[in-house]
């Protein structure tokens, strides 16, 4: 196969990670009036600028729900998981949670994660100093006292650490429990008030939550913060997640091997957070989100909730499938956030480049500019009486809504030519009795067909054979399908994008030949069933995320 032949699958498939990741690309503002009703446990404690924050809940029938989830291997993971957490948090420090922190702690915790350098002073670099460590990461436990006479008695009486001793010191009138001479594992402890029960492993960490006790702002105050948890109200909320964005990203950066530049890190100052909280249900887990930026932003976000024709156009039986509202528009807020985004998989210059290389086009002029509508991306099963037929077991489908169809028709047939140039057999075909455009390469290695659908859509199809599926309208769409609707509910008429993936049957290599995913990765996705996702703007400000993940569960 030559070079070329080689490439161009790659650059579709490459197109299609650019179209998943775009869908999330976006932070936006809360402008809401802002109160203290419903907020998470202890966050009145946690600094304002914390990285990250995760409240869980103490409910033991909360965590026996979860544990009738995933494989044996998966719980083993988890329980470990939990062991490492707890390890680090308590038994070193001679605690026990069963004994020493449930007969008084309150219905959850947090855990808050703070960058050191924050706490700490900023430190001049000179011509002749060497570089900048990476920012180093400091632990806030905050425990909410519901018993204040069972939890002055741990106080009164520390058990005696494995390593060091324990010393007392007294920070703006509070006394501070805190271990020494433990190599890398010091832990200090406070009690403010009769409330909460701080425990951190940085000296400056515990002072800083004795300020904020003290008056000094906390997460509370954090630009939208209270409002996102108002929308995201839930008392029976398993957990609840949030991530301070341009923080997260500095400290990510500042920990990979090819960190954003300071530039591009900029790029990330308007936005403010992500807030999730996660419930359990009887199938698995549902997260709903919310994201926003700050007050100063001068970003706005578009309101185009049209993501709803593709999902009646895609068969039921679908793989995975991927759909959104605006394709020009996903496109343009990628290339603004690929570069500060250190998990971006797309290079947008590179693969602008590619395809220039391959076809002699421009992708943005000749090809994005006239994608201002609805798309998809999708993966349909071979139906098992054509297998043997088949070189493949399933097809990629790609169908966008021109916004200009004359500019489409024109583009289509000089990328026509370009195939042809690359030695490509490209003619007429016909499909279910419908024209189409079929391209196969001179070695036999793929075969594209492309054509176009009522409404203006123009589609491509890449490996096995599955235009005769979408040609008509399927009569089990994944608007309709029983799989789509119990993964991920479609509790509003219009979307700004979709994703689902039924993962038992993706990653099953008697449908799919896939990469073997690394054993860290596989013993969770071994646990899940399938993921659903549907983004709604909901006004120029926020967007909603709602996901849920079904998972399996072990036969009694």
């Amino acid at each position: 196969m030559k070079k070329q032949d080689k490439i161009l699958p790659l650059t579709i498939l490459g197109a299609a990670i650019s179209i998943i990741t775009g869908i999330v690309t976006a932070y936006i503002l809360i402008f809401t009036k802002e109160t203290v009703d419903n907020l998470p446990v202890g966050a009145g404690v946690v600094p304002e600028d914390a990285m990250m924050t995760l409240h869980v809940s103490t409910n033991s029938t909360q965590w026996q729900k979860l544990q009738q989830f995933g494989t044996s291997e998966s719980k083993i993971a988890f329980q470990k998981f939990l062991g490492q957490l707890r390890d680090r948090l308590l038994t070193t420090y001679g605690y026990n949670y069963q004994r020493d922190i449930q007969p008084w702690v309150g219905k959850e915790v947090a855990i808050a994660f703070l960058r050191k350098s924050t706490l700490e002073p900023t430190k001049l670099n000179t011509p002749n100093s060497s570089p900048t460590p990476p920012a180093q990461q400091a632990t806030m436990v905050v425990l909410p006292i519901a018993d204040p006479i069972a939890a002055q008695q741990i106080l009164d009486k520390p058990p005696s650490p494995k390593e060091g001793k324990l010393v007392k010191r007294t920070y703006r009138g509070i006394e501070i429990t805190e271990t020494e001479e433990v190599p890398n594992q010091n832990i200090s402890v406070a009690a403010l008030g009769e409330k909460f029960l701080v425990v951190t492993n940085s000296p400056k960490a515990i002072n800083q939550a004795i300020d904020i006790h003290k008056g000094d702002q906390s997460l509370e105050k954090a630009p939208g913060y209270t409002a996102a948890m108002e929308r995201l109200k839930n008392s029976a909320a398993f957990a609840q997640v949030y991530v301070n964005v341009p923080v997260a990203a500095a400290y990510t950066s500042s920990k990979s091997i090819t960190p954003i530049s300071e530039e591009n890190l900029k790029q990330l100052e308007d936005n403010q957070g992500v807030a999730t909280t996660v419930s359990i249900v009887p199938e698995g887990i549902y997260l709903k989100a919310i994201s926003w930026l700050k007050p100063n932003s001068k970003k706005k976000f578009t309101i185009e909730n049209n993501a709803t024709e593709m999902l009646s156009r895609v068969p039921g039986n679908a793989f995975m499938i991927i759909s959104g509202s605006n394709l020009r528009r996903m496109w343009s807020d990628y290339v603004k956030g690929a570069a500060a985004n250190p998990v971006a998989p797309i290079n947008p210059e590179a693969f602008r480049k590619t395809v220039k290389t391959l076809t002699d086009m421009n992708l943005d002029q000749e090809f994005i500019n006239w994608m201002a509508g609805e798309y998809s991306l999708s993966l349909l099963p071979i139906p098992k009486d054509k297998e043997q037929l088949e070189k493949f077991s399933a097809g990629f489908v790609f169908m966008v809504k021109a916004s200009d169809r004359l500019a489409a028709e024109e583009s289509l047939k000089k990328l026509d030519e370009a195939m042809k140039k690359k030695e490509f057999e490209v003619g007429e075909a016909f499909a279910r009795g419908k024209p189409v455009i079929k391209w196969t390469s001179p070695f036999g290695g793929f075969t594209v067909i492309r054509g176009w659908l009522n409404g203006n859509v123009v589609f491509f199809t890449l490996g096995g054979s599955v235009e005769n599926q979408i040609l008509s309208a399927p009569t089990n769409s994944m608007a309709k399908s029983a799989v789509l609707q119990e993964t991920l509910p479609l509790e509003q008429e219009s979307f700004n994008g979709n994703f689902f993936i039924d993962i038992s049957r993706t990653f099953n290599p008697k449908n799919l030949s896939l990469p073997q995913l690394p054993a860290n990765q596989k013993v969770w996705v071994d646990g899940m069933e399938s993921i659903g996702l549907t983004s709604i703007v909901l006004n120029s400000y926020t967007t909603n995320y709602n996901v849920f993940v079904k998972l399996k569960k072990q036969k009694s």
